[in-house]
């Protein structure tokens, strides 16, 4: 089966078994559009479409749509929310909660059209994308700074390594991989972080030499990263260095410039 769907939450857990003690490994936002590959009890195993990851997500929680409709929010140039968090309220009164980064559907003057009707929102919109340099980067990553670390988190209010670079990126209308390992591998190898730019991605690795964290250059002595919370902190050549800790907690692998 290939059915489609759309997250009209503000947020939803993708899990890595259908069950609700399984693991979350990702999360939807609001917008996210989603195909529906297969359905066991009250789940449905998903990919994401700017991603295509994959997970279980309750059935309760997805709106189902028509290929048509998938095919034309898919075409549609991206809308984004870029403050932190605002309220979209129906006529009828109901609202939703959407958090920075959410996809507005069939937005229009401040309003956007989901499957129960027309809510006004009252936020600052990014009506288009932006262009892809490291100021913008910069200035998206800071509105997240603070949020506080989350396994599979995809907002302010929880997030972690990848999911903050891939959304800060999405913004700016480059489609990042969720994870790392993913991100990794694209863009160009920058040999010296005195050659750094604002906007470059550093990787970092583990003792098995397995690339395992990821964040955003400010410049070549600064990085904005998801460790504990999101934080900035001194880099040099041989990674992160905790001043308040006096110690490096990341050993840096590779720089790449996406932009």
């Amino acid at each position: 089966m290939t059915k489609y769907g759309i997250c009209e939450q503000s947020l939803v857990a993708v899990r890595n078994l259908p069950s609700d003690q399984s693991e979350m490994i990702n999360q939807l936002i609001f917008g996210d559009l989603l195909i529906i590959n297969d359905v066991k009890d009250q789940w449905y195993l998903i990919n994401t479409l700017h991603d295509m990851y994959e997970g279980w997500v309750d059935i309760k929680q997805i709106t189902p749509i028509e290929k048509h409709q998938f095919e034309k929010l898919k075409n549609n140039k991206p809308v984004f929310l870029s403050d932190i968090y605002a309220k979209a309220t129906s006529q009828k009164g109901k609202s939703i909660n959407l958090v920075l980064g959410s996809r507005l559907p069939n937005y229009k003057n401040n309003t956007i059209t989901i499957s129960d009707g027309e809510y006004l929102i009252e936020g600052n919109i990014q009506p288009k994308i932006l262009m892809p340099t490291g100021q913008n980067i910069a200035n998206i990553a800071m509105k997240y700074l603070g949020t506080p670390y989350l396994w599979g988190g995809r907002s302010p209010f929880g997030i972690d390594c990848s999911g903050f670079t891939q959304l800060v990126f999405s913004m700016i209308g480059i489609p990042l991989g969720r994870d790392t390992q993913l991100q990794v591998e694209l863009g160009e190898t920058i040999n010296f972080i005195n050659e750094a730019n604002t906007g470059d991605l550093a990787f970092f690795d583990n003792k098995d030499e397995r690339v395992t964290h990821v964040g955003i250059i400010l410049n070549n002595k600064q990085i904005i990263h998801a460790s504990g919370e999101v934080r900035i902190d001194n880099i040099d050549h041989h990674g992160i260095y905790i001043e308040e800790h006096k110690k490096y907690t990341h050993k840096l692998r590779v720089i790449k410039r996406i932009t």
